[in-house]
């Protein structure tokens, strides 16, 4: 049984959308944040390879990293090992509207905690923390605790042979 009633995503859902409407000011969307996002985070992606990193079709792609190089969020560069695709790279730009995207994240959840008691504050930081290393070293092993127990309730809900 969940005792948490999902509620930790739901909060992260409702910061999202808030989030989502501050980008919107900076002339961003949610695609484009996280086509963003992923050049980020791989600096000197080509086009197709993050056309498969994100799944997007090849039209879609082009249109996006094109609005965001207009927008100076992204630039390319000449791939040295093949002439015929370009490198891309975020900016400075790009680099500022994550800075925006934690620090408006960071308001909603400072906002959230000023609900709280000090010695409540704490506790649930404590055990926030708790929860976060538990789901990240699972994240960093490939998931086996958590696979295993998907793999029991899809088995569970399996139609009986009978």
């Amino acid at each position: 049984m969940d005792g948490t009633r999902r509620q930790i995503t739901k909060i992260a859902r409702e910061v999202s959308k808030f989030t989502v409407r501050m980008l919107r000011v900076e002339g961003v969307g949610t695609a484009e944040y996280d086509f963003i996002h992923a050049v980020r985070k791989n600096p000197g992606i080509t086009q197709a390879a993050l056309r498969e990193l994100l799944t997007l079709d090849k039209g879609a792609a082009a249109r996006r990293a094109a609005s965001l190089e207009a927008k100076g969020y992204l630039v390319r560069r000449p791939n040295p090992q093949d002439g015929r695709s370009q490198l891309l790279f975020a900016t400075e730009k790009a680099d500022m509207l994550k800075n925006s995207k934690a620090s408006v994240e960071a308001l909603c959840y400072g906002w959230l905690e000023e609900g709280l008691s000090p010695e409540d504050d704490a506790a649930f930081c404590r055990i926030l923390n708790l929860l976060y290393e538990r789901s990240k070293r699972e994240s960093k092993a490939g998931f086996p605790n958590l696979a295993r127990l998907y793999a029991k309730e899809a088995e569970r809900h399996e139609p009986s042979e009978r």
